[in-house]
């Protein structure tokens, strides 16, 4: 990431987790990559939970280890959620997120994306969790200078 930019909040608990990332879905324009980085547990569907929300989706959000990709439909976008935590060799899930990328009418979050970073751009938000006790999260947001848009004002 060429000039990226950081912010770094403290989350209290689950309903400050969701606010937050509910404001970076209010201000998605479409075409935009998130990489969600945390332990297991950490918060990441959590995460992609609030993001839809302030997207505007109605939809349940659940965890897509199992079925390794969800879609959510939003009011002008629909959110892929991409889980890649038990696939050693994402095969064809590879290609379903390559033909997803760059596509301004979605928006991208994919969890345990080291099996598919060499498809990821460059220009994507990168969503760092960290555990600071049961509920307790510092959630770090980095960002291009092209995607500055989604942390302004946060």
């Amino acid at each position: 990431m060429n000039t990226a930019l950081t912010l770094k909040i403290d989350s209290t608990d689950l309903a400050a987790t969701l606010h937050f990332a509910a404001g970076i879905g209010h201000r998605v324009r479409g075409g935009e990559v998130f990489e969600l980085v945390s332990d297991l547990g950490g918060g990441k569907t959590s995460f992609v939970k609030g993001l839809a929300q302030g997207m505007g989706s109605d939809d349940q959000v659940h965890s897509p280890s199992f079925t390794i990709s969800n879609q959510y439909r939003a009011r002008e976008f629909t959110l892929y959620h991409f889980d890649f935590y038990r696939l050693a060799d994402p095969g064809i899930m590879r290609q379903e997120l390559a033909e997803v990328l760059g596509d301004n009418a979605v928006v991208v979050a994919v969890e345990w994306a080291e099996a598919v970073s060499d498809v990821l751009p460059v220009e994507r938000g990168i969503i760092e969790l960290r555990t600071r006790g049961e509920n307790e999260r510092q959630i770090t947001v980095t960002v291009p200078k092209s995607l500055a848009y989604l942390i302004a004002k946060t």
